[in-house]
């Protein structure tokens, strides 16, 4: 029997139409994905399924060789309507095709193979192909690989219709090396030893959209557990026997709630047919949501022991966060690629909803506040914000959407929705959206049209201004006074962009009196708007217009409040709304309103009171980047001594291994003094031990790394001697991979850098950005500034390259040392000459270059205007 959820309309098969006039058919379909060509196919196709067949050899040298069989059924086809396919290899990789075993006519061409519609009739068809499999998006290592397709890289390994609103079935057979294991999205049907080789079948998968086919296989160990009467099992390449038995009951207990908790959120049981998961050294996302087969970053779930309690929240979150996308995303998922944040902002939202009472001791209001707010202003204050909800016109630019914004501004968004809603309200129309769409496809627009049903307030109106709409308001705080008596706040809304634009919120207005407050409640819904002050409230001694967290903006805080705080920041004795204020004064200095010298005295003066780790770890954070980015070395200098020995004595006097850990790590990111990397020394050679700071391989190679990169005496020595103690493969690979990076022979660092223009030589991306940041450290701005340029002339080919979040962090790394004005005057030139640059790689690039722009204006006083 047809099930009408099952229209899964297999991935992205592009319809070519043919050019009007004397255009001629072999002009051929543009490169990747159109959104015109994906509709035209989407008319067309159903019931799409896909038997894959590759064998994997044991040596990188030898191709995996594939055979796919896709069966689909077009009732609409056209003669004048080529049938084509997405292989980006197909020109050199593509061996045969048969259509309903037949040979048949075809070319290859801009990464397609194209039929002509003369050879098809309408009904149900069999296509055969045999090919070498691409592998740029396989992440062929000597002892594993593993797929990652998003958003438009399954076209890049195999041949297939790569669009997300065209879902199939998918079966694989692997056919791989003696000593591997292998797993994929279906659960495994037989495993057969071939000799040489052994042979996995898996089973026939629910409808999934190209993007989320998946395996992995390779010399994995496998965990395995049964929470709630589902067995799971868990892949790793982990040989710390002690580590992975301290670590995988959590692991497995964390993903059995979560799943538990999403089947009571959303009254629909786990929707796949098996739940496996596979840990990834040094993978490039912290997880990717692969139903039956997720993959994860090793690192993010098998903690080490010296590991800070936002280390193990951050595990139970990226947990919780994959978990949440069998259901937003996976079994509901985005038409097209724009809508690519509904399943990210969701996965997020839910996440924090399963986390919170795991961490009963965590403000989670306030971690909100700080995991969400200061990644979301860094891209909103730029020059180059973006919505959150995107244009997109050919899926090969779709990794561009990815960022902050979707990961973080969006989750801030929807909060903003619940709370207008309310909890109940939101739930249920998420369970209407849920099955409504179930194994199918949907669009922002859909799911608003459901939860408009249970709200009197315009939602189209709200989501085009905070979700269509990039940037943020910037709003004015002033205390008029009247005859010398304080007793109303004005606040002015401005658009940063000058377009009169006005972001409906609400605000909660704290205003604070010799210790008390009072809280008013502000729809700021205009461009001004007065709040009074009550009596005893008058002349009052600061005032926060965003005194809950809750609202989003760019609050310029008045003269006297500022004032104040800056005085008596550490004496209030609300943790969240300190966190708040830390926020609301970081922008003050980035915006040049706040000295930051008088910042440091603060943080400095803070520290030695604050008790709330979350804080701890955010003003450590401003601390670092003001120290190193927006001080000159004359006054990094200065601070050092006293900054050096406040994070040791703050480390030695901590109550918990997560603190001691927080305190080390800023003590050996400000490290400058003789005296400091002496002593650091002596940690990494082991003749100091830090009591109750128990340091991992990581640890010890932090410490090393930081060594070589200060020169001290012998450096070299301690970079190999510290590749000698590493007895994981895959750590001892990746600190190989950098050591060039580390060195103080100029020579070195440039034929490194020079390395990196090969694509092969940036497959490991997470190792390349750690190197990356290592050859531009401030300590090494001056020499690698000549890298900039250069830098920004490979984007283009990183964007095709490489996986969606290595552009922009190929950018923040290049940029992460440097606040002179040459490196800010190479930015500019380099766009400057470039006025027909792509729009999302030249927003990328404002974005990372954003915090150059601002250290120089506030080092050497100069603002730069773009071209």
């Amino acid at each position: 029997m047809d099930n009408p959820y099952l229209h899964f309309s297999g991935i992205l098969l592009s319809l070519f139409v043919l050019l009007m006039g004397c255009q001629k058919q072999t002009e051929g379909p543009e490169p990747g994905v159109s959104r015109d060509l994906a509709e035209q196919r989407f008319q067309l196709l159903t019931n799409i399924s896909y038997h894959i067949s590759l064998n994997i050899p044991s040596s990188l040298n030898q191709p995996i060789r594939g055979q796919t069989e896709i069966k689909f059924r077009s009732d609409t086809l056209s003669p004048d309507v080529p049938l084509i396919l997405d292989f980006e290899e197909a020109k050199n990789r593509l061996d045969s095709l048969s259509l309903d075993h037949k040979p048949v006519h075809y070319e290859t061409t801009n990464g397609h193979i194209v039929i002509p519609g003369s050879e098809l009739k309408a009904g149900s068809h069999t296509l055969n192909l045999t090919y070498r499999a691409g592998d740029e998006s396989l992440n062929r290592n000597k002892e594993y690989l593993y797929t990652l397709f998003v958003p438009d890289r399954a076209s890049h390994a195999l041949p297939l219709f790569d669009q997300p609103d065209l879902k199939a079935h998918f079966s694989l057979n692997l056919t791989v090396p003696p000593a591997w294991k292998a797993v994929a999205n279906g659960p495994l049907l037989e495993k057969k030893e071939l000799g040489h080789q052994t042979r996995y079948q898996f089973a026939e998968t629910a409808p999934l959209p190209t993007y989320l086919f998946a395996f992995a296989a390779g010399k994995f160990k496998v965990e395995t557990a049964e929470r709630n009467g589902r067995v799971m099992h868990m892949y790793h390449r982990e040989t710390d026997r002690e580590k992975v038995d301290r670590n995988k009951k959590a692991i497995f207990d964390l993903h059995a709630k979560a799943l538990k908790w999403l089947e009571d959120y959303t009254g629909i049981k786990y929707p796949f047919n098996k739940f496996d998961f596979v840990l990834i050294p040094s993978f490039q996302y912290g997880g990717m949501e692969h139903p039956g087969a997720i993959l994860y970053r090793a690192s993010s779930l098998m903690l080490d022991k010296s590991a800070t309690k936002n280390d193990y929240l951050n595990r139970a979150s990226v947990i919780s966060h994959e978990t949440s996308h069998m259901w937003f995303g996976d079994l509901v998922t985005m038409k097209w690629f724009n809508d690519v944040w509904t399943k990210e902002v969701f996965a997020n939202f839910m996440a924090a909803k399963i986390v919170y009472p795991s961490f009963p001791d965590i403000d989670h209001e306030q971690r909100f506040l700080l995991d969400h707010y200061p990644p979301a202003y860094a891209i909103d204050r730029s020059r180059g914000p973006n919505a959150i909800r995107q244009q997109l016109r050919n899926l090969k630019d779709a990794g561009n959407l990815y960022g902050s914004i979707i990961y973080h501004k969006a989750p801030i968004v929807m909060r903003k929705l619940e709370d207008m809603l309310g909890k109940n309200k939101m739930q249920r129309g998420l369970q209407t959206y849920l099955k409504t769409y179930q194994y199918g496809n949907a669009t922002w627009p859909d799911l608003i049209h459901i939860l408009d049903q249970y709200t009197v307030q315009d939602l189209n109106h709200w989501s085009t201004m905070w979700v269509d709409e990039a940037g943020r308001p910037e709003i004015n705080v002033t205390l008029p006074s009247d005859d010398g008596q304080v007793n109303a706040v004005q606040l002015a809304q401005e658009d940063p962009a000058h377009k009169n634009r006005i972001w409906p919120q609400q605000l909660h207005v704290l205003i604070s009196k010799n210790g008390e407050t009072d809280l008013e409640t502000v729809p700021l819904d205009k461009n001004q708007i007065s709040v009074s002050i009550p009596a005893r409230f008058q002349n009052p001694d600061f005032v926060i217009p965003n005194g809950t967290g809750r609202g989003y903006g760019y609050f310029k805080l008045d003269a006297i409040s500022q004032d104040y705080l800056l005085d008596h920041l550490p004496e209030i004795n609300n943790a969240k709304l300190r966190a708040d204020i830390w926020i609301t004064l970081w922008d003050a200095l980035l915006y040049d309103r706040l000295p930051v010298p008088r910042f440091m005295d603060l943080a400095e003066k803070a520290l030695k009171k604050e008790d709330n780790e979350l804080n701890i770890q955010q003003i450590l954070s401003y601390t670092e980047q003001a120290y190193w980015r927006y001080s000159t070395p004359e006054a990094r200098k200065q601070h050092a001594p006293e900054l050096e020995q406040l994070t040791w004595n703050l480390m030695e006097k901590a109550g918990s291994t997560s603190l001691k850990s927080t305190y080390f790590s800023a003590y050996r990111s400000v490290a400058m003094t003789d005296s400091t990397l002496a002593r650091l020394k002596k940690v990494w050679n082991k003749t100091l031990t830090i009591k109750d700071l128990p340091l991992s391989v990581r640890d010890y190679n932090s410490l090393a790394a930081t060594l070589a990169l200060h020169e001290v005496p012998g450096w070299k020595k301690i970079l190999d001697e510290q590749t000698h103690r590493i007895d994981n493969p895959d750590i001892k690979k990746r600190f190989e991979f950098i050591q060039p990076a580390l060195s103080a022979n100029q020579h070195t660092r440039d034929q490194f850098f020079e390395s990196l223009k090969d694509p092969k030589n940036r497959r490991h991306e997470p190792w390349v950005i750690m190197a990356l940041n290592y050859l531009h450290h401030p300590l090494r701005a001056k020499a690698s500034q000549k890298y900039i340029y250069p830098s920004l002339q490979l984007l283009k080919e990183i964007q095709r390259t490489g996986d969606i979040f290595f552009p922009k962090s190929w950018l923040d790394a290049t940029f992460s040392g440097h606040n002179s004005d040459q490196a800010a005057l190479a930015i500019k030139s380099f766009l400057d000459v470039r006025s027909n640059y792509p729009r999302f790689l030249r927003a990328k690039i404002l974005q990372a270059a954003d915090p150059v722009f601002r250290s120089v204006n506030i080092l050497e006083h100069k603002q730069y205007t773009l071209k």
